[in-house]
């Protein structure tokens, strides 16, 4: 299977992955939460060819994740913003600066702490049921994949 196909795969993380699967994709969103707007600040802080980063920002506007503003700075030029669709990442940064700091730490200590803003206490992201609250982990979650809806109806009738 070719890298352009496998959007088409029924699979949530193919999909997700057609979109944001590379380095230069996922660093320009962790820069877009931390309120970097610009095409120059991206280009400067990631260090990406300007024709790299042009072609990253124009998929994630076209994937709706970020939104093209207008502003005049001499000229017309223009800021990226996270959409609603682009801020639902956010937990996908957190599990994967949990998983760093866990597992690539080298004894360095983690380089970013959260704090909820509602308490004002530094937390550690954590993976919940949305039935129970209960904390998730890997040997807790059984996946049951599904072809089509009437693949899960016939499951349902013999059930």
């Amino acid at each position: 299977m070719k890298w352009d196909d496998i959007g088409s795969q029924p699979c949530s993380i193919a999909r997700t992955l057609s979109v944001l699967g590379d380095r230069w994709t996922m660093l320009i969103i962790r820069n877009a939460f931390t309120g970097m707007r610009r095409f120059d600040d991206f280009q400067q802080n990631l260090g990406v060819t300007r024709h790299v980063l042009s072609d990253r920002l124009k998929r994630l506007v076209e994937h709706g994740i970020l939104i093209k503003v207008a502003y005049f700075d001499r000229q017309e030029r223009f800021e990226y913003r996270l959409t609603e669709k682009g801020l639902e990442l956010y937990p996908i940064l957190l599990s994967m600066s949990k998983w760093a700091d866990k597992w690539m730490d080298e004894g360095q200590g983690a380089p970013v702490q959260y704090i909820h803003k509602t308490c004002e206490k530094r937390f550690q992201p954590v993976l919940v049921c949305s039935e129970c609250s209960e904390e998730l982990h890997a040997q807790q979650v059984k996946p049951i994949f599904i072809q089509n809806n009437e693949t899960m109806l016939n499951k349902k009738k013999q059930a």
